[in-house]
């Protein structure tokens, strides 16, 4: 990951692209117009979001429930949906989120927009899903740039709302406990339907929402029999209903309890139904003991949990009951394995038995997740069940194959990051290790949503170190394309370990990620802070490397910023000290943002000088994403010098880094060059395909200032086509992006290519538009900036 280096871009036939900024393009030889039209500021509209789970196997009855909610879609006209809030209410263990989700696909292809699902996780022991979590996940399924999100979250509902009132979008909240949960994520208007799933009957929603309501009662005792049935018949030669109706009895005729009774009774043929009625009789009788009296549907499901996992194998409930201390939605066989000290295979079968019993879901190969009332059920026995030593030792075998395995993907996805010392894992403990860099990032890309849930539970169960390692380590081990901000948190935490471990280096190390992820985000301010901070903590440590490691990256912030002085200032501090060190990674790595303050400040002999050095040594030393900035910056270079042919082939080699890496960041960034070389060149439909997929690359990143960048560029193509509104189009959305970020210098060279762009239809427009230009260049004084000013002074001087 290119956590030192990264550099700021400079400012034949009628090819034809057809489309706006939001839409994938086609590129080649189309004849006609071009039509690259302005989207709206804040969203895609590409393929809608298809969120759903998969469909329910095995599901039988409900037909009257399937029915009520069909009447709803039947009062459309038009397309008008009559109602828009569907709440479907029933006690725990009802099999309210496998009806939905039955109906749910089958009437899916009437909400062409697409469908949006967040189980709000209401009843689950861990934390709930709040609104305004749900909010950022659907905004960003909606097409939102992470970098448009709003914080607060009335105004993400507001945005949310205008996202939707022109779409049709199916919306399944499932498992909400509040009403609070649930009323943020309502369309305002517009066609789409929220359908709700909750143990509670929500009349909040009914009496200011106008949410209909569907109460899931317990089925009735035929449907509950056919449920048994459809389950076992192919495995126990006897039909007996009324020994299937005692059954269903015992299980209160709620469904999760009679597919766990019914996954017994299947996987025990030759086990009469009347002993596995006894032992059901047996404890419930035990249960009626314990009983309040207050939800006897309730304590019947614990009743049958309690049966069948008292049925399991010692190993089995072991392993069940320690499942409870994960603190993600979903895990791997490889986290299990570690959580109960066991080999990989030996996991594997004991999972295989816990999904047989229907007390564990299987999600993918060897991924798992709980039923929410298992996971409770699992939390509770885990600590009345196992010693607190116990806990801690799983806890921390947990941690420990997190820990590890991240350091292993890290040798991968950051190979020149420095491995931090870590303690060796516990007896048993056995990390993964990858054959490549894909199967690294395979690994987290799928771990990464259980990267923050882990160290939130490091930490709070009193594990500062590991917490702060976790933090560390998982910045280095995140997917190629993850936004910086999924890391912030993670940081925080660990920040806060280290302080309390009053551990100095860790929390230098924890700020120099901080500092990346803030420049990474344009927030120049925490950035520059974090940074700061760093380098005095290494300062008072006595180590100049990781000063000026500090000082380096404070050098790109300023950079981002084009503050060229104090940049190529703090690269030259930087680079002396790496030489000094014989750092010869890092030497290449400062050399290359030497290169690129003096390209952006017009001193094209001695960036090809840095850049030419800096390529050789990170060739010489297979640092594949250094390899590929320097390239991009030689491609810039040779552009500027007139050599396209040049520029191509060293833009087309970046690009192919990018693909390789899997990494969205770089592939974004370095694609505005590519686009730049395709300009020259005339090439202006594959041009605008360039600008289109960095545009929404880093629309998706969050990186609001490359991503106007990315609109500059199609607004200059569509100026060399002679298509002067829609480049005006494009440079004045492009100008507002650059105004709100406070970036005077881009915001200057937009205002002239705005300018040019409407000077032949309104001159006195063109003569204001650089007129401002003109005021925003006085902190300027490099070459480039210079002769920039003296070409606007002219042209506002003369008109």
């Amino acid at each position: 990951m290119p956590d030192d280096h990264g550099n700021e871009h400079r400012g034949d036939s009628r090819n034809d692209v057809s489309g706006a900024t939001h839409d994938v393009v086609q590129a080649g030889s189309i004849a006609g117009g071009v039509h690259f039209h302005q989207a709206p500021p804040v969203t895609s509209r590409r393929p809608g979001p298809r969120q759903l789970p998969s469909d329910i196997r095995t599901f039988v009855n409900r037909t009257a429930e399937l029915g009520q909610l069909n009447a709803v879609l039947a009062g459309r006209d038009g397309g008008d949906v009559v109602i828009s809030v569907q709440v479907v209410a029933g006690t725990a263990g009802a099999g309210k989120t496998s009806l939905v989700l039955r109906w749910a696909h089958q009437v899916k292809d009437r909400f062409p927009d697409g469908q949006l699902f967040v189980n709000l996780r209401g009843y689950d022991p861990g934390e709930p899903v709040t609104a305004d979590q749900a909010l950022q996940r659907f905004l960003r399924a909606l097409g939102v740039a992470a970098g448009d999100l709003p914080q607060d979250t009335d105004d993400a509902a507001a945005l949310y709302r205008s996202l939707l009132s022109d779409r049709r979008v199916l919306i399944v909240l499932d498992n909400a406990a509040t009403v609070s949960q649930v009323r943020p994520l309502l369309p305002g208007s517009g066609n789409s339907l929220v359908v709700v799933t909750s143990r509670n009957r929500l009349a909040g929603l009914a009496v200011r929402d106008g949410a209909h309501r569907i109460t899931l009662g317990t089925l009735p005792e035929p449907e509950a029999v056919a449920l048994l049935h459809a389950v076992t018949k192919d495995y126990r030669p006897e039909y007996d209903e009324d020994k299937l109706a005692e059954l269903a009895r015992y299980c209160a005729r709620l469904p999760l309890a009679l597919r766990i009774a019914a996954e017994r009774a299947a996987s025990h043929p030759y086990l009469r139904l009347d002993d596995l009625i006894s032992d059901l009789r047996d404890e419930s009788a035990l249960w009626d003991t314990l009983s309040t009296g207050i939800d006897e549907e309730a304590e019947a499901v614990r009743s049958v949990f309690a049966w069948s996992y008292r049925a399991l194998s010692a190993h089995s409930a072991r392993l069940f009951r320690l499942l409870g201390l994960h603190p993600g939605a979903e895990f791997g066989l490889a986290a299990a394995a570690a959580l109960g000290d066991l080999p990989h295979h030996r996991a594997r079968q004991l999972l295989d038995d816990l999904v047989g019993t229907h007390l564990l879901e299987q999600t993918a190969p060897d991924r798992f997740q709980f039923h929410d009332l298992l996971r409770a059920y699992a939390t509770d026995l885990v600590q009345t069940e196992e010693t607190p030593a116990h806990r801690a030792a799983a806890l921390r075998r947990l941690m420990s194959w997190y820990l590890h395995t991240a350091d292993a993907a890290q040798t991968w996805l950051a190979p020149s990051e420095e491995h931090l010392t870590l303690p060796e894992p516990p007896p048993g403990v056995r990390p993964l290790t990858f054959a490549d860099y894909h199967a690294a990032v395979d690994w987290s890309e799928q771990e990464h949503p259980s990267f923050l849930p882990v160290v939130r539970s490091a930490a709070r169960n009193g594990l500062a170190q590991l917490t702060w390692l976790l933090a560390a380590v998982m910045w280095s081990a995140r997917p190629p394309s993850s936004s910086e901000r999924d890391w912030l948190e993670l940081g925080h935490i660990g920040g806060e370990a280290a302080a309390e471990l009053n551990d100095p280096a860790a929390r230098m190390r924890l700020l120099l990620h901080t500092g990346i992820a803030h420049r990474a985000l344009n927030n120049f301010p925490e950035g520059l802070e974090a940074l700061g901070e760093a380098a005095d903590l290494a300062r008072g440590l006595g180590s100049g490397h990781d000063e000026a490691r500090a000082l380096n990256l404070i050098g790109l912030i300023h950079l981002r910023r084009r503050e060229l002085g104090p940049a190529e200032a703090h690269f030259g501090r930087a680079f002396s000290v790496f030489r000094a060190v014989e750092d010869r990674r890092l030497i290449a790595v400062a050399l290359s943002n030497v290169a690129g303050a003096r390209l952006s400040a017009g001193r094209l002999p001695e960036a090809a000088a840095a850049v030419g050095e800096a390529l050789h040594a990170h060739r010489a030393q297979g640092n594949r994403s250094s390899t590929g900035n320097a390239l991009r910056l030689t491609a810039a270079l040779s552009l500027e010098q007139g050599n396209a042919g040049a520029a191509r082939q060293a833009i087309d080699e970046a690009l192919d880094i990018a693909l390789a890496l899997r990494d969205h960041t770089l592939e974004g960034y370095w694609l505005l060059t590519l686009g730049d070389v395709q300009r020259s060149e005339g090439q202006y439909g594959e041009a605008l395909a360039s600008y289109q997929r960095s545009a929404m690359l880093h629309r998706r990143l969050g990186d609001r200032s490359r991503e106007a960048l990315a609109w500059r560029g199609a607004g200059q193509a569509y100026a060399e086509m002679g298509r002067s509104t829609e480049a005006a189009d494009f440079h004045r959305r492009a100008v507002s992006v650059h105004r709100a970020l406070g970036d005077s210098w881009q915001l200057a060279v937009e205002l002239d290519l705005l300018a040019a762009a409407v000077h032949q239809e309104d001159p006195c427009a063109a003569r204001a538009h650089r007129s401002e230009a003109l005021s925003h260049l006085s902190g300027y004084a490099d070459p480039r900036a210079t002769a920039f000013r003296s070409r606007l002074e002219d042209l506002s001087g003369g008109g």
